[in-house]
């Protein structure tokens, strides 16, 4: 079981790029805090979705991508850790990491943090790849993965923290 590492829930290999990032600020919404305007815990997925989806955007893994690749990408493991809570009204940010690995596989991870910098919560998921016409695994990674491992490799990409 991985919890709570200290220098992120994945292992870094050595001599790899350095993650990709994106960073989205928040703000905890009315319809999404409870009657204690705490914001649900439910949501922390949602939250954890936007950075997904902006990061896939900049790097070249938006869903249309995956639609125009012919591939899905279903989330095979999903965790949080929760810190603190948000409170409604509350601003914050989400930021979502890739993190470099050789298997045919996305590690994301994610954090939220208060606008005091604390940590709020902490997670990640890992998504494998599928063929969409025939619904089997791609034990070798698709295409369009291995084009964003060479412009991570090269630099072209600039979604760095």
């Amino acid at each position: 079981m991985v919890r709570r590492r200290r220098k992120g829930y994945f292992e870094r290999i050595e001599g790899t790029p350095e993650p990709l990032a994106a960073i989205v600020k928040r703000r905890v919404t009315f319809e999404e805090a409870d009657v204690m305007g705490v914001a649900y815990y439910g949501r922390y997925a949602d939250y954890f979705e936007e950075g997904s989806a902006d990061l896939g955007r900049r790097c070249g893994l938006s869903y249309k991508d995956f639609y125009e690749a012919g591939i899905k990408a279903p989330v095979v493991q999903f965790h949080v850790d929760y810190h603190q809570p948000l409170l409604l009204d509350e601003e914050f940010t989400i930021t979502a990491s890739l993190i470099w690995n050789e298997a045919s596989r996305l590690n994301i991870e994610y954090e939220i943090r208060k606008q005091d910098g604390s940590l709020a919560a902490s997670g990640y998921r890992i998504q494998m790849f599928m063929d969409a016409k025939n619904g089997e695994i791609c034990l070798a990674s698709p295409e369009m993965l291995e084009n964003l491992r060479r412009r991570w490799k090269t630099g072209e990409l600039q979604c760095h923290l």
